[in-house]
C-alpha cells in the first residue's frame, strides 16, 4: 500500500493514541505466568502484540479477546506446555527476546523464529546471559541469529552486566530470573525503559531498583491482575512532531503514558523550543499517564546523545524529521543501536531525509542535520519499518508537493489506523 501525504499548515483536534505496545506485550506475558485471571483493558491489537498472543496460545495459555479487552487465564508459572510446533514471533523483537527469557525457565524444548527482518536482528545479546543462567540455547550464525532452539529449566540466579542499555535484554534476564532460586540482578550502562520492573511488582514479584541496577527474587507467587494500558508515547510522538512543526497547529493527545524512562523525546523537544504541556496527570496500573497539549512552535537545533538515548531510541526517526525542519544544527550520537531495529534506522533516516531535500550526514552512531531547508515531496521507501513510514508521513506534512510513502501498510505493526487519524486532524 502507498500513502499520499499533502502539505498542511494547520492541524487541530483531539487524538486518542493507540495503546502502548511495550506494556501490552508485557501484560499478556505476565498474565500467562500469573495464577488466576488477568484482564487487560485497552490492549493494542497491532501485529506485534498479536504475535505474542499467538505464541502464548501455542504454549497452552488460554487467551480470550473481546473488543479492546484481553482475558488471560493461567494456572501459574509451571503451567506453560511444550509447543507442538515452531513458535513464530513475526516481526516482533519484543516477543522473541522476552519469550526467550520465559521459555528458558520452562523444562521443555521450544523453537522461536520470526520473519526475514527479525531473523537478521542480533540475538546473541540474550543468548549469552540466558545460557549463563543454565538454559541451553542455540541459534544460527554462531549463536547470534534466530531461529532460537531452547531447552529450558534448572536456571541459576546470577548478576549480569549488559553491554548495552536495552529493555529487551534486561527483561529477558528478569523474566528468566522468575524461575531461578535466589536473586537475579541486571546492571545496565544506563537506565532503559522500566515497564517490566513496574509490572512485575504489580503482579506480586519482589523487585528492587537502584538506578541502572535491577534485582528480582525468583519463585514468586504471581497472581492475576486487571491492567489498563495507556496510550503509547512512541506512537504519540508522531503527532507531537506534526503539531510542533505545523505553524497553526493545536492538538490534544489523550491518555498518553508518560513513564519517565520513555519521555526523553519530550525533554529534547522542549529544549528545541516545542510548546508541549502535560495536564490531568495520574497513575493507572502502576504507570504514569497524562493528557498532552501541543502547539505549533519555533524550533532550533540541539545535541542528542549519552544517557538520554535509551529514553528516546524509538523516537529518533521522527526527531530527525523535526530537526530537519528546525533552524540550526542537530547532532545525534551514541545511537548505534538504531542499526539493529526493524531496519537499519540510521541509514533509512538518512536516505529518507536526503530524498526529501534535507541536509543530513550519516555517522556510525547517528547523524548530523543542518535544519531549515524547505523539504520537497517525493516518493519515500518505508523499508518495511513502521517508524520510518510514520516519520515520512510527518515530513510530508511540511514538504512542498505530494509525498508518497511506499509500503505504508507496515504501520499496522504498532499503529493500525495511523493514516486515518492523521487525515482526521489535517485542516485542508
Amino acid at each position: 500500500m502507498n500513502a499520499a501525504i499533502l502539505p498542511t499548515k494547520s492541524l487541530g483536534g483531539q487524538v486518542r493514541i493507540p495503546s502502548d505496545k511495550s506494556i501490552s506485550h508485557r501484560a499478556v506475558m505476565l498474565g500467562a505466568v500469573a495464577a488466576g485471571d488477568t484482564k487487560i483493558e485497552n490492549f493494542l491489537f497491532g501485529e506485534d502484540c498479536l504475535s505474542t498472543i499467538k505464541v502464548l496460545r501455542a504454549l497452552g495459555v488460554q487467551v480470550t479477546v473481546a473488543e479492546q479487552t484481553v482475558l488471560v487465564r493461567s494456572g501459574g508459572m509451571d503451567k506453560l506446555a511444550e509447543p507442538e510446533n515452531i513458535l513464530d514471533a513475526g516481526n516482533s523483537g519484543t516477543t522473541m527476546r522476552l519469550m526467550a527469557g520465559l521459555l528458558s525457565g520452562c523444562n521443555f524444548f521450544s523453537v522461536l523464529t520470526g520473519d526475514d527482518s527479525l531473523r537478521r536482528r542480533p540475538m546473541g545479546r540474550i543468548i549469552t546471559p540466558l545460557t549463563a543462567m543454565g538454559a541451553h540455547v542455540s541459534a544460527r550464525a554462531g549463536n547470534s541469529l534466530a531461529p532460537l532452539a531452547i531447552r529450558g529449566g534448572g536456571l541459576r540466579a546470577m548478576e549480569y552486566r549488559t553491554p548495552v542499555a536495552s529493555a529487551q535484554v534486561k527483561s529477558a534476564v528478569l523474566l528468566a530470573g522468575l524461575f531461578a532460586s535466589g536473586m537475579t540482578t541486571v546492571i545496565e550502562p544506563a537506565c532503559s525503559r522500566d515497564h517490566t520492573e513496574r509490572m512485575l511488582k504489580y503482579f506480586g514479584a519482589r523487585v528492587e531498583v537502584d538506578g541502572p541496577r535491577v534485582s528480582i527474587w525468583g519463585k514468586p507467587n504471581l497472581t492475576g491482575k486487571t491492567i489498563t494500558v495507556p496510550g503509547d508515547i512512541s506512537s504519540a510522538m508522531f503527532f507531537i512532531a506534526a503539531g510542533i512543526t505545523a505553524p497553526e497547529a493545536e492538538l490534544e493527545l489523550l491518555n498518553v503514558g508518560v513513564n519517565p524512562t520513555r519521555t526523553g523525546a519530550l525533554d529534547v523537544l522542549r529544549n528545541m523550543g516545542a510548546n508541549i504541556t502535560l495536564h490531568n496527570q495520574r497513575e493507572i496500573s502502576g504507570e504514569p499517564v497524562a493528557d498532552l497539549k501541543v502547539r505549533g512552535s519555533r524550533l532550533s537545533g540541539t545535541e542528542i546523545g549519552g544517557e538520554i538515548i535509551p529514553k528516546l531510541i524509538d523516537e529518533l526517526p521522527v526527531l530527525a524529521v523535526v530537526a530537519a525542519l528546525a533552524e540550526g544544527r542537530t547532532v545525534v550520537r551514541d545511537a548505534a543501536e538504531l542499526r539493529h531495529k526493524e531496519s537499519d534506522r540510521i541509514t533509512a533516516v538518512v536516505r529518507l531525509l536526503t530524498g526529501l531535500g534535507a541536509d543530513i550526514t550519516e555517522r556510525p552512531d547517528g547523524f548530523i542535520i543542518q535544519g531549515g531547508r524547505q523539504l520537497q515531496g517525493t516518493s519515500c521507501e518505508s523499508y518495511g519499518d513502521h517508524r520510518i513510514a510514520m516519520a515520512a508521513a510527518v515530513a510530508g506534512l511540511s514538504a512542498q508537493g505530494t509525498t508518497t510513502v511506499k509500503g505504508a501498510e507496515c504501520v499496522d505493526i504498532s499503529y493500525p489506523g495511523f493514516f486515518d487519524t492523521l487525515n482526521s486532524i489535517t485542516k485542508k
